[in-house]
């Protein structure tokens, strides 16, 4: 931690502080078989802290090689270890996997209300919650993605209401402003681009030009159009990654997106705040996404 001082003592002192009360507390515990367990889950826990750490380092090293600001011998001066190391750790996995999340990822797909439809291919009819096939469709391309830039991930269901836990790290939410009052009230937050429904139906209004977008799908046509956005957390601690398509085939369109674009998305945007709309069109018969676009400016709730 020496390379802190000096540079963030606040995080230091904070990330300090926290282990310290943390530490003295488990020592309380008096049930031995329970300060048995508490230690080692925590002991995973910081274990996936230091994994998360070390993957922002070695993303920071990239971007600092990759610009120029250092060559690899200066890098490894700074660092204090060796240039053979800063090799090493920068060949590791591509620095836009941090887009995605820094650890396990969570996506979090919305449950609805559905009677006698078919679900994930099964041969009988599902009555009660159920996700949606498109969705379903979306997270296993996702997860592709994923997993092809070397992180875990795996999906939740979002209950019908729409409650969510949203503090929390690696978050992605796929899921309808209609499906989650929640949801709806935070992307209230964002100044640029807003969901909106009149008597034609769902809607997307970009609120910097005034234009409307409608879903092609309501026309009769093979395509939809996407917002994807990272927004805040309730607790003011971070931000998660939210999908949501005018119709369920949309939010498919954006990882087709992000499939192709995910390294010059990241290199622009890293973790910050922002908004976009994405178009697609998609198979009418397989229902795969074929082509996607980014439509909208990538805006920012800062106007920057």
């Amino acid at each position: 931690m020496e390379q802190l001082d000096g540079v963030l003592p606040p995080l230091k002192e904070r990330l300090d502080a926290a282990f310290d009360t943390t530490l003295s507390q488990l020592k309380e515990v008096n049930d031995s078989l329970e300060r048995a367990k508490a230690a080692h889950a925590l002991a995973g826990r910081t274990q996936e802290y230091g994994s998360e750490f070390q993957v922002v380092r070695n993303e920071a090293m990239n971007e600092t090689l990759r610009t120029g600001q250092l060559n690899s011998t200066e890098l490894a001066a700074e660092l204090g270890i060796s240039k053979g190391r800063v090799s090493q750790l920068v060949k590791g996995a591509p620095p836009e996997r941090l887009f995605l999340g820094s650890g396990k990822v969570i996506v979090a797909l919305a449950e609805k209300l559905e009677d006698g439809t078919l679900q994930d291919g099964s041969s009988k009819p599902v009555k009660g919650p159920v996700i949606a096939t498109e969705d379903v469709q979306t997270y296993e391309r996702l997860r592709e993605l994923a997993e092809e830039v070397g992180l875990e991930i795996s999906f939740e269901r979002i209950p019908i209401g729409g409650n969510i836990r949203l503090n929390r790290n690696n978050l992605v939410v796929i899921c309808g402003p209609r499906l989650s009052p929640l949801i709806e009230q935070i992307l209230e937050s964002d100044p640029h681009l807003r969901f909106g429904k009149d008597d034609a139906g769902w809607h997307l209004t970009d609120q910097t030009t005034g234009q409307v977008y409608r879903s092609p799908m309501d026309s009769g046509e093979n395509a939809d159009i996407a917002y994807v956005g990272r927004l805040p957390r309730p607790d003011g601690q971070g931000t998660f990654l939210y999908i949501a398509g005018i119709h369920a085939r949309g939010s498919g369109g954006v990882v087709h997106w992000l499939n192709n674009e995910l390294a010059n998305v990241h290199r622009e945007l890293k973790a910050r705040r922002f908004s976009t709309l994405v178009q697609s069109s998609f198979d009418p018969e397989t229902l795969e996404i074929v082509s996607s676009k980014r439509i909208t400016p990538f805006y920012r709730p800062d106007g920057a």
